[in-house]
């Protein structure tokens, strides 16, 4: 069976060192987050169990908001990366 070559083709990415750090930065303010949930989890756990939304307890609310966050992040980094790309790689 014969092979093929890659199915894009792949140049420098000038903006490589820009996606790294902003990754870095991202990944910190994130764990700094979860860090908070595992904090109060480990600390006062009785916590997570005061309603603080529509009958929701801090646990779930702070639970969905990590999930939420993950993903508005991951959006952000997509944009911002697309537009260091178009602006470093012409």
């Amino acid at each position: 069976m014969g092979g093929h070559g890659p199915a894009t083709e792949w140049g420098v990415d000038n903006a490589s060192d820009y996606k790294s750090k902003l990754g870095v930065y991202m990944f910190i303010i994130y764990v700094l987050v979860y860090a908070g949930f595992i904090a109060i989890n480990v600390i006062s756990p009785k916590t997570m169990g005061v309603v603080v939304f529509a009958g929701l307890n801090l646990a779930i609310v702070y639970g969905f908001g990590l999930i939420v966050l993950a993903i508005i992040m991951g959006m952000i980094y997509n944009h911002l990366c697309t537009k260091k790309e178009d602006e470093l790689n012409k």
